[in-house]
């Protein structure tokens, strides 16, 4: 109902938006460089930011823009294991048949990655996301994982997203020779006041709506209980406009916004 109300053609701020029609921001643009060179030079590369920043749909874009031929991605979302289960997950990416035995799973999974590269002309790109709550067993077999040739080759990429935490638990003297062995890193900063401004505009035109819905006071009382982060600002503006539906309102104003914020807990 609220979508025929403001003659919206889908609800522009779900995340099942199309990669394709994702906002650029910034941050969006930066790390996706880091990734492309990432990509290039092969190696860790680490990303940070605070929850709803974009880092995983950043991943995800680039995820898709691979071409299959050349890389083969393995998405691994579930950090808070053993070491033993985090190399069983992995050989199950690589389709193997995973073993009880660490060690067995070590060797066939660098075997895997040296024969997709040397074989197969294919390079294996693993996106650990949620890496702050890594173990140090499993942080610190990561730097072993991906030294190939006595640490004279980079076959595959090894991607390392997560909070800001994870830089503090990288910066631990334990974790010294995996931090040296990082190619690039970014840290997310969020979006800025002005580009809250940009994306609401943006996502409004992408799904069919061209006047002004949110008044400026809104958009900038959106980013106070915001911040930078997308995941909820997407939340607070959809409800914002269910809201004005609602009431029938023809703008959406400060004060809809922060009635948007108290119904979600945002303030």
């Amino acid at each position: 109902m609220y979508k025929a109300y403001w003659g919206m053609e889908f609800n522009p701020f779900d995340k099942e938006i199309p990669e394709k029609q994702f906002y650029k921001s910034r941050d969006y643009e930066e790390m996706t460089k880091r990734l492309e060179y990432l990509r290039n030079v092969r190696g860790i590369g680490l990303f940070t930011g605070l929850p709803g920043t974009g880092k995983t749909a950043c991943q995800r874009a680039f995820a898709q823009s691979l071409n299959p031929n050349l890389y083969k991605t393995v998405y691994l979302p579930m950090t808070t294991i053993s070491a033993s289960e985090f190399y069983r997950d992995l050989a199950g990416g690589l389709g193997l048949e995973p073993s009880y035995r660490k060690i067995e799973n070590f060797r066939n999974i660098q075997e895997r990655i040296k024969s997709l590269y040397r074989e197969q002309k294919t390079t294996l790109v693993i996106m650990i996301d949620e890496a702050q709550y890594l173990s140090r067993a499993i942080l610190a077999d990561l730097k072993m994982l991906m030294n190939f040739e006595m640490d004279s080759r980079n076959y595959a990429v090894l991607v390392l997203s997560g909070q800001p935490t994870l830089n503090n638990t990288l910066s631990m003297q334990f974790h010294e020779a995996l931090r040296q062995r990082i190619v690039i890193s970014y840290n997310m900063e969020g979006l800025t006041p002005e580009e809250v401004t940009a994306y609401a505009k943006d996502r409004m035109k992408l799904c069919g709506v061209t006047q002004e819905i949110f008044d400026p006071a809104a958009l900038e009382a959106a980013y106070g209980c915001c911040g930078g982060s997308i995941r909820r600002l997407n939340t607070l503006l959809h409800r914002a406009l269910i809201i004005g539906c609602e009431e029938k309102l023809r703008t959406v104003g400060t004060k809809t916004i922060m009635d948007a914020a108290n119904e979600i807990d945002l303030v």
